[in-house]
This record gives C-alpha cells, structure tokens and sequence, in this order.
C-alpha cells in the first residue's frame, strides 16, 4: 500500500544511523552512512524542483509521492527524455523516441501525460525524424505541469515533512535517545542525528 511504500521510503531517507522513537514506532533500522541525507540537501529540495529531481533520493521520494496520487506517468515521461537526451547513437534514436511516444505521448498510450493538443501535435510532427530534442517542449510543459502543482503539494505532504522533521523530532529528548553530542533542535525543521 501506499502508506507502507512511505513508511519504507521514510527509512531509507532518513539520515540517522538508527533512531529510537516512540514505543508507536517500533523496531530500529539501521541505514548505513553511506545512504545519509544532509540536512541541507533535504532543505535544498523546497528551493526548487530542479534540485528535488536532481537528487536521486529527492527523485524517489518525489516519484513516491506520485505514485501515492496516481500520477507518476508525469515524473516518469520526465526522466524518459532525460535519459532519451543522452543517447550517443544515431540508429538508437528513432526507436527509443518510438518508445517514448507510445508510452506517454500517443493517444492510446499506456501512462499518457496530460499535454495540450498543440503541445502534442508538434511532438507527433517530430517524430518523423527524431533529434535528441524532439521531446523538449513537451517535457519542459510536464515540468511545469508538475512545478505548479504536485511539486507544492509534495512540499506539504508527510512524503517531504517526515524527512524534514521526522516523528519524534517535535517533543524533546524524551523521544530520541542520543548517545552522541549532537542535540535536537525541536523548533527547526531539519533531519535529526539519532542514535
């Protein structure tokens, strides 16, 4: 379900080594440094969607989201072209466009993106002979589409506000045990260091 997806994620997210919540919580997980979040990167994410979608965790905490709404096709299209913009052979173009266009861009396509007719007409014109950026307006109007309107509502929704301010990091110390000398600063919105 979408609400154990979260809590997954949430694990995964976090920065902490471990933390001990409330007894609500329940068992330890241990997340090795090298999957830490800094405070500040979490914090970068609410400055733009760019930096979201540029990090790798923000891009799964984001597509996570999307999915919870039943609109990851947006999120997916996105790093489609993304990746479509890399592609180093001639020959690889025609049919990695084809795929892409039939997935999100096509009238029966299986996760089609919601694009204005105009929008889609000229992506359709481009497919008679795709360049590395046949997809580039559609992309930057899904971009949009997302900037607008689910990017503000992930900033408001457990998906960012649990990283940025895990449960328990609201009460005091009660909550979190530390054993080291970082301290929780339970007015800010930051990841606390747990132990």
């Amino acid at each position: 379900s979408a609400k154990d997806m979260k809590h997954r994620l949430g694990f995964l997210l976090q920065k902490s080594d471990s933390c001990d919540y409330s007894s609500s919580q329940g068992k330890k997980e241990k997340i090795s440094s090298s999957q830490r979040l800094s405070q500040e990167e979490v914090r970068k994410w609410a400055d733009s969607l760019e930096n979201l979608i540029h990090h790798e965790r923000g891009l799964a905490a984001f597509r996570a989201f999307l999915k919870s709404e039943y609109s990851e096709e947006n999120i997916e299209f996105w790093v489609s072209c993304e990746d479509y913009k890399k592609t180093k052979s001639p020959a690889k173009l025609s049919p990695k466009a084809r795929k892409i266009y039939d997935e999100f861009i096509s009238v029966q396509a299986t996760k089609e993106v919601n694009l204005d007719s105009c929008t889609r007409e000229k992506t359709s014109h481009n497919m008679l002979e795709p360049t590395l950026s046949c997809f580039d307006e559609a992309q930057r109007k899904i971009f949009t589409l997302m900037e607008k309107d689910s990017y503000r509502r992930f900033l408001k929704s457990p998906y960012y506000l649990d990283l940025v301010s895990p449960p328990g990091a609201g009460c005091g110390p009660e909550n979190c045990k530390r054993n080291h000398t970082h301290t929780l600063d339970c007015n800010s919105n930051i990841i606390s260091q747990c132990a």
